[in-house]
């Protein structure tokens, strides 16, 4: 009788869920939906391969999240957006994570002959940049008028939702010219040119990251957070082109 309970009580341990060999101890870890800017989208899968990524405008991904989306963690390509869903009480205090550098770009062949960004100011000028409610159009605009360069907005043929859109274009030859962050540049390289902008006239490009406050995963979103703003985290955006992040006092 003691030998048949036993072998009972051993069975329904092998075919319980979650039991038997190389179960995981305790509930199965959930996957993390991550909302992050489009200029992030080469760079996170490396930092962390096991979340699930929705890449587009940060200003989209915002929207989407006051709309109610199921997102753990916003990383945005700016701090405003962040900061505004921590003041509506939908997202955790934000931490700057990395920065970057807006540039100018242009196809290999450059059939406008850009050299330099006053040569915006050409008539036919072909210039595409992102709409201004996206970080990087808001940094684009911000680094022409820093350039007394406004009246260049009269050579857009496009406005687009984000960066990779921006520099598909350029690098498609569909446009002569877009602003776009170096980071996206250097993920087409032979396709476009890159030209700086003068220092002085410079946007402060500045990334941050907060835990979603809805998120039914909120250690593991805080998990992310850290390894993304740790060495190793670290090491891979800079490896990326992105420029090291500055610590908030």
């Amino acid at each position: 009788m003691r030998r048949a309970v036993f072998a009972l009580a051993t069975l329904a341990a092998l075919t319980a869920p979650g039991s038997g060999p190389g179960a995981v101890k305790g509930a199965a870890r959930a996957t993390l939906t991550v909302y992050a800017a489009a200029s992030l989208t080469d760079v996170f899968p490396k930092i962390e391969p096991a979340a699930r990524y929705s890449f587009a405008g940060s200003n989209t991904l915002a929207a989407q999240i006051r709309q109610g989306a199921p997102a753990d963690v916003f990383a945005s390509a700016n701090t405003t957006l962040p900061q505004q869903l921590n003041a509506a009480g939908l997202c955790a205090k934000p931490v700057v994570f990395t920065r970057n550098a807006l540039v100018l770009i242009v196809p290999t062949s450059n059939p406008a002959a850009i050299h330099t960004v006053y040569d915006l100011k050409k008539p036919g000028v072909k210039l595409v940049v992102a709409a201004p409610a996206v970080p990087v159009g808001a940094y684009t605009l911000q680094v022409l008028k820093n350039l007394a360069l406004t009246s260049v907005l009269h050579n857009v043929v496009s406005r687009e939702n984000d960066v990779r859109d921006v520099l598909s274009k350029v690098a498609l030859g569909e446009a002569d010219a877009g602003f776009v962050y170096s980071t996206d540049a250097r993920t087409v390289p032979g396709k476009v040119t890159v030209i700086k902008v003068p220092a002085a006239a410079r946007a402060k490009v500045q990334y941050g990251m907060c835990v979603v406050s809805s998120s039914p995963n909120r250690a593991a979103a805080q998990a992310f957070v850290a390894k993304v703003i740790g060495a190793a985290g670290q090491a891979k955006l800079i490896a990326a082109g992105f420029l090291p992040r500055v610590k908030r006092k």
